[in-house]
């Protein structure tokens, strides 16, 4: 993959998000102003459906106490992919990181991962489509 592409995968999944591609108990609390909020689960799967890899997961701390866990990817020669950092309040600290093998079946949040997966595959025909109809 070029960084062109990747840039446009990038486009692609952060124009995909909403509120319904979080998990339900965190939809009501969702925002634009923080759209990677609560997305990083599904973010990773399509990621890893796209690109492969490893799925890694973290915690994420506050005051030194698990709160949550952090999903993100490792490709090939090392490379991190967290296209959800940003989500973070500063004093939401995201520690470790262990390589977990990506279930055979989705169960928690399919409807969610499939509903970003389906966008972002219409956002990036789309995006192949403008490309082409530009001249060189």
């Amino acid at each position: 993959m070029t960084l062109r592409s990747f840039d446009a995968l990038e486009r692609a999944i952060r124009g995909s998000w909403g509120a319904d591609t979080t998990t339900p108990a965190h939809r009501p609390h969702w925002t634009p102003d923080n759209p990677a909020r609560d997305q990083c689960g599904v973010t990773a799967l399509v990621v890893h459906d796209l690109l492969g890899g490893d799925l890694v997961r973290g915690e994420v701390h506050v005051d030194g106490e698990r709160v949550d866990y952090h999903w993100w990817n490792r490709l090939g020669m090392g490379v991190e992919v967290d296209l959800t950092r940003e989500q973070f309040a500063p004093e939401e600290v995201v520690v470790g990181g262990e390589v977990v093998v990506r279930p055979a079946e989705i169960v928690r949040l399919r409807e969610e991962y499939e509903l970003l997966r389906d966008r972002v595959a219409a956002a990036l025909r789309s995006a192949d489509a403008a490309a082409v109809a530009r001249p060189a």
